[in-house]
C-alpha cells in the first residue's frame, strides 16, 4: 500500500513539472514572431476573405515559433513546407523563407500561380532582390528592412505604419 501512495504522488509531481521541461520560448523567438505576426496582421490582400496561409519553409530557423500554437494565436494559418513542389501546390498567400537564396525566392515567385503574395525572409540580410521583408537577427535584437520594389509588385498592400517601423532602429 506505501509503494501506491509513493508511486502515485511521484507520478503527480512528475506530471506536475512537465511544463517546466517543455520547450521554451526565447525573447528572440518572441521578437520574431511578433514581427512576423504583425507584417501579416496589416497587410491586405486584395481578393482574400478570412487568414491567410502563411507558409513556413522548413529550413527556417524559428519554423517551430512560427507554426506551432500554444499561448499565441497567429493572424495567419501556418503551414510548413519542405520542398518546392510542396510550396507550388500549396495555395500560399505569403512565404516566410529560411535558408533559400534570394534567388530561390524571386525564382519561386515567378511560377507561383498567386498574383498576391506576401514574402518574408530570415536569411536575405542585404534585401535587395527576393523577399518584400527581411529580418535582420543580431545578438538577440531583431529588426526588418522592407524591398520596396519587391513589396510594389508583390500584389499585397501593407499600412504605411509598417513601412515606417522598418526605418526606426528599434521598432518601438
Amino acid at each position: 500500500m506505501r509503494f501506491s501512495h509513493r508511486f502515485i504522488l511521484l507520478l503527480s509531481l512528475l506530471l506536475a513539472s512537465l511544463p517546466l521541461y517543455a520547450q521554451r520560448v526565447t525573447e528572440e523567438e518572441k521578437s520574431v514572431r511578433a514581427i512576423v505576426s504583425g507584417i501579416v496582421s496589416y497587410t491586405h490582400w486584395p481578393a482574400l476573405s478570412g487568414p491567410p496561409r502563411l507558409c513556413i519553409f522548413s529550413s527556417a530557423r524559428f519554423v517551430r515559433v512560427l507554426s506551432e500554437e500554444a499561448d499565441w494565436a497567429f493572424p495567419y494559418q501556418p503551414l510548413v513546407i519542405r520542398t518546392t513542389q510542396e510550396a507550388l501546390s500549396a495555395h500560399c498567400d505569403g512565404f516566410y523563407f529560411g535558408n533559400e537564396s534570394p534567388a530561390y525566392q524571386v525564382e519561386l515567385t515567378r511560377h507561383y500561380p498567386v498574383n498576391a503574395l506576401l514574402l518574408i525572409a530570415e536569411q536575405n540580410t542585404e534585401c535587395i532582390i527576393g523577399s518584400a521583408f527581411c529580418l535582420i537577427i543580431n545578438n538577440d535584437e531583431v529588426k526588418f528592412s522592407v524591398n520596396l520594389d519587391s513589396l510594389a509588385h508583390s500584389g499585397v498592400r501593407v499600412n504605411p505604419e509598417v513601412l515606417i517601423l522598418a526605418r526606426n532602429q528599434k521598432h518601438e
